[in-house]
C-alpha cells in the first residue's frame, strides 16, 4: 500500500476520535488496524462480495473494486433511497476505492494483472467458467503470485448438477429450505434482508482471514470457494436435524418459535410484547412473577418445554389472559425484574433511533459522493480501536489515481474488447449472474 492512503486513513481515524469521545494524550497514537497494508483487489458485484470487502475495508485494508466502466455494480442502480443512491450499494462499499476496468479488454487485463502483482488477497465473484476464460483462475494465478488468497463466491458452488444454475437471494433461500419453515402455516415467507447472501459474505470474509492466519504461519497463500447454497445450508442445520432425525416436518410458526414455548408475541393491554423461555426454571418464574399463576407449574400440560409445545394453542389464549389488563410498557419492565428476556417490534426507522444504540455511541458519519450518510460501526468492538469507516466511492472516482500509481495511461483503458461472455457477474448480458441481488 502507498504511504497516502494509509495517512489519509489515519487522519480519517484521528478525527472520529475527536468526535467520539475525550481527546487521547498527546503521547498516544492511533493504534494500527489489524489489516493495514494489505491490498484487496475485488471484482464484485449485489451483496455476498461486497459484503466481505467491506469488512476487510473496515479493518484497514485497502480495498479496490473493479467495475465496469460506464455502469459499474449493478447494486448501484437498486434504488435511489440514500441522497440519490442505492441502499444496498451504500450499506456494502464504503472504505473502497473504485477504478473502471473493462476486464474483457486487453488494456482492463493488463490493469488487472498490475494490481494482482500488488494484491494479498483476490475476490470474485464471476460466473462459472469466466474467471478460468480470463485466466484468472485461483490455480494459475497462484502459480504466479504464491502468497496471493483467492476467493471465489457461486450461487452453488463448483462441479454438480446445479453449477451454472442462476442464483439470487431468495432463489437459495427456496433450495436451502428457509421457506418451508419461515412465514404462517398457510403461507411460507421469504427473510426480510439478503440472509443467503449475508451468510455467503460472512464465510469469504472468514474464509480470507483464516487464510491470512495461514500465509503467517507458512508463507503460502491459498484459496478457496463459498458456495451461497453451503453457507444457507449451514444455517439449516438445526431445522435439517429437527426432521430428518425427529420423523417431522420442522413448522412454520409466525413469529412464534418452532420448537421453543412460551417463545414469541403475546397481547397486552395496549400492544404485543415478544416473550423469550429458555428453559424450566425461566417458567416457574414467569408463571410466578409475572402471570401470577404459580398452579401453571405442574400443570402436566405446560410441564416441559416439549409439555409447553405440544398443548401450545392452549397456553397462549393463558398466558394472554393474564396480560390483558397490563400495559406493554409496564409489562416489559416486570419481565425485565423477572429476568425474563423479552423485546418490543421494531421498525427500521425505530431501530435507527434505539436509545441503546445511542447509549453506546454506536453511530459514525461516512462520506459518499452525495453527502454524508450515517452508518453502524462493525459488531466487533475493540477497545481503542476505530474501525476505518471510510468514503463510499464514486464510479471510477479513483481510476486516474490508481493507473498513475501502476504507472500506466489512460490510453490503457481503450484497448480493443475481449471475450463478451467474461463480463462480470450480474451484468444482464451474456454472462450469468450468481451471486444474489435484493431478497
Amino acid at each position: 500500500m502507498t504511504g497516502k492512503p494509509v495517512a489519509d486513513r489515519a487522519r480519517r481515524i484521528l478525527a472520529r476520535a475527536a468526535d467520539s469521545g475525550p481527546a487521547v494524550g498527546a503521547q498516544e497514537t492511533v493504534p494500527a488496524l489489524p489489516l493495514e497494508g494489505l491490498m484487496v483487489v475485488a471484482l464484485e458485484q449485489a451483496v455476498a462480495a461486497p459484503f466481505a470487502t467491506r469488512q476487510l475495508a473496515d479493518l484497514g485494508a485497502r480495498v479496490i473494486k473493479v467495475e465496469r466502466p460506464g455502469t459499474g455494480d449493478f447494486a448501484r442502480d437498486y434504488d435511489r433511497s440514500v441522497l440519490g443512491q442505492a441502499s444496498y450499494f451504500v450499506w456494502l462499499n464504503r472504505g473502497k476505492e473504485s477504478i473502471e476496468a473493462n476486464v474483457k479488454s486487453q488494456g482492463g487485463q493488463a490493469i488487472l494483472a498490475a494490481l494482482l502483482e500488488r494484491a494479498d488477497i483476490f475476490v470474485q465473484n464471476l460466473a462459472p467458467g469466466a474467471a478460468e476464460r480470463l485466466g484468472l483462475s485461483a490455480e494459475r494465478l497462484r502459480a504466479r503470485h504464491p502468497r496471493l488468497i483467492c476467493c471465489s463466491i457461486s450461487g452453488y458452488g463448483p462441479g454438480g448438477p446445479y453449477q451454472n444454475k442462476k442464483a439470487y437471494d431468495l432463489l437459495v433461500q427456496c433450495e436451502a429450505g428457509l421457506l418451508s419453515v419461515t412465514g404462517t402455516p398457510d403461507q411460507p415467507a421469504k427473510a426480510g434482508i439478503s440472509v443467503a447472501d449475508i451468510a455467503a459474505g460472512m464465510y469469504a470474509y472468514s474464509g480470507v482471514l483464516t487464510a491470512l492466519y495461514e500465509r503467517e504461519r507458512t508463507g503460502q497463500g491459498t484459496s478457496f470457494d463459498v458456495a451461497m447454497l453451503d453457507a444457507m445450508g449451514e444455517w439449516m442445520s438445526q431445522p435439517y436435524y429437527y426432521s430428518v432425525y425427529g420423523g417431522r416436518p420442522a413448522q412454520r410458526t409466525g413469529a412464534r418459535h418452532a420448537s421453543i414455548a412460551p417463545y414469541g408475541p403475546y397481547a397486552a393491554a395496549d400492544g404485543e410484547v415478544y416473550i423469550g423461555l429458555q428453559n424450566d426454571r425461566e417458567w416457574a418464574v414467569l408463571c410466578e412473577r409475572v402471570l401470577h399463576r404459580p398452579e401453571l407449574i405442574t400443570d402436566e400440560r405446560f410441564r416441559s418445554n416439549p409439555d409447553r409445545l405440544a398443548n401450545n394453542d392452549e397456553l397462549t389464549p393463558i398466558i394472554e389472559s393474564s396480560l390483558q389488563s397490563m400495559p406493554a410498557d409496564q409489562l416489559a419492565a416486570l419481565l425485565d425484574e423477572a429476568g425474563i428476556a423479552n423485546a418490543r417490534l421494531r421498525t427500521p426507522t425505530e431501530f435507527a433511533a434505539h436509545p441503546q444504540l445511542e447509549a453506546r455511541r454506536r453511530w459514525r458519519e461516512v462520506e459518499s459522493p452525495a453527502g454524508h450518510v450515517r452508518a453502524l460501526l462493525p459488531p466487533v468492538s475493540v477497545p481503542g480501536r476505530e474501525p476505518s469507516m471510510g468514503a463510499i466511492p464514486a464510479l471510477g472516482q479513483h481510476t486516474t489515481a490508481i493507473l498513475v500509481e501502476l504507472g500506466m495511461s489512460q490510453d490503457t483503458m481503450t484497448s480493443p474488447e475481449g471475450d463478451q461472455r467474461d463480463r462480470p457477474a450480474g451484468s444482464h448480458e451474456a454472462v450469468r449472474p450468481i451471486v444474489g441481488g435484493p431478497a
